[in-house]
């Protein structure tokens, strides 16, 4: 058995650390998401709606600084370039959102799959012994599972 650096096992940890390439492709999609649907939302909500997508979009910009510093942390490196999100991205990208229905269900669709492949991530972390990546998919997921529950709120629909 090797282990890196950090006393973790190489041959589990490269598992993680692609997984968690893959969670920051979908990060970086969801993020840009986030900056249409600010930039471009209309009409009665607009001052409320503006506002909680830029709270959304500087959180999803630290956890893609996150995500990175982790992968690097494990030995990896991280994706870098729009190609490959794109290649990596499960989250709908949305383009030209300006209606604030369909803004908030791009927001609870994509953190949908992001939850997928957290929990496959703190899978694998709690497996591979790996505490660091599983207690920051364990914050992720708590922090995303309130916004979808406070979204599908608004939106008039039960979890």
């Amino acid at each position: 058995m090797t282990l890196n650096t950090i006393g973790l096992e190489k041959s589990k940890t490269a598992a993680i650390e692609k997984d968690l390439n893959t969670l920051l492709a979908n990060f970086q999609v969801y993020y840009q998401n986030l900056r249409g649907i600010h930039w471009n939302i209309k009409g009665k909500r607009f001052f409320d709606l503006h506002v909680k997508f830029e709270e959304l979009y500087t959180d999803a910009n630290v956890k893609v600084d996150m995500i990175a510093e982790r992968v690097l942390t494990l030995g990896g490196t991280p994706l870098h370039t729009f190609d490959d999100y794109i290649k990596a991205a499960k989250v709908p990208v949305g383009k030209n959102i300006s209606q604030d229905e369909k803004a908030v269900r791009l927001i609870v669709d994509s953190l949908t799959e992001l939850l997928k492949i957290e929990r496959t991530i703190l899978d694998a972390s709690d497996e591979a012994n790996d505490e660091g990546t599983n207690s920051m998919m364990s914050d992720f997921i708590t922090e995303q599972e309130k916004t979808v529950w406070m979204m599908k709120a608004w939106l008039g629909e039960t979890v």
